[in-house]
């Protein structure tokens, strides 16, 4: 593989989070060529749409057909905990914007553009095989983004589980968006860090995050390798 920083990339954004390297990584995995971005853009860390943009539209102008996309997510629902993974079958933007905001670039795709069908039915059906074929448990939900930096109180979360979220984070729809947009096929798995604010016993924590997304971890790893080498053995 060849892991180039953003830094040195033109364009590319500078990360300040931790657990966001902030590399581009080329190479194979199990035989299928990848790119893979360690670290996305937060609107919280005061990155714009543009730069979102810039992260999705250069895995596409690369010759990326699909677009795999994991995060660390708080969970909605007590028997999903710490550990264990969330298949995301739709999505509700809390966050209030919108990358593709402003002139519409016609080189990437239409101005409008639909996403009742965004995450796409046959690589769902792929990542339940690869669960099924490793004996992980993968949960279906809906995410909702919202803005951040805060972690959400009791009163928001149970607001959220009305609208029917089963899973929060505050990340992950810019990209989703953006690679609707230019004809990605999107396919999301949220790694439960946390149970939601109200949920558990103790305050929320970024230690805390990190630490629970680690803990799904290797699950998450085989489920990835799986998944990606089901291509290979499909040419």
């Amino acid at each position: 593989s060849v892991s180039i920083p953003y830094a040195e990339l033109p364009g590319f954004p500078a990360l300040h989070v931790a657990g966001h390297a902030g590399n581009l990584v080329l190479g194979y995995l199990q035989g299928v060529p990848v790119a893979c971005l360690q670290g996305r853009a937060h609107y919280y860390e005061g990155l714009e749409g543009r730069d979102v943009k810039m992260l999705v539209r250069t895995l596409k102008k690369k010759g990326c057909e699909i677009l795999l996309i994991t995060n660390a997510s708080g969970s909605l629902r007590k028997e999903v905990s710490a550990g264990e993974l969330v298949m995301i079958t739709d999505h509700i933007n809390f966050q209030g914007k919108n990358p593709l905001l402003g002139p519409n670039d016609e080189e990437f795709g239409p101005r409008f553009f639909p996403m009742d069908t965004v995450y796409d039915a046959e690589l769902q059906a792929r990542l339940l095989k690869s669960a099924e074929a490793n004996n992980i448990t993968l949960h279906k939900g809906t995410y909702i983004s919202v803005l951040g930096p805060n972690f959400e109180t009791p009163a928001e979360i149970r607001a959220f589980k009305t609208l029917g979220a089963d899973v929060i984070g505050m990340s992950t729809v810019p990209e989703v968006l953006v690679a609707a947009h230019c004809g990605l096929r999107v396919a999301l798995v949220a790694a439960i860090s946390n149970l939601a604010a109200g949920l558990s016993a103790h305050p929320l924590s970024h230690e805390e995050t990190l630490q629970g997304a680690q803990m799904g971890a290797a699950n998450l790893t085989r489920l990835v390798k799986n998944f990606v080498g089901s291509f290979r053995d499909s040419q």
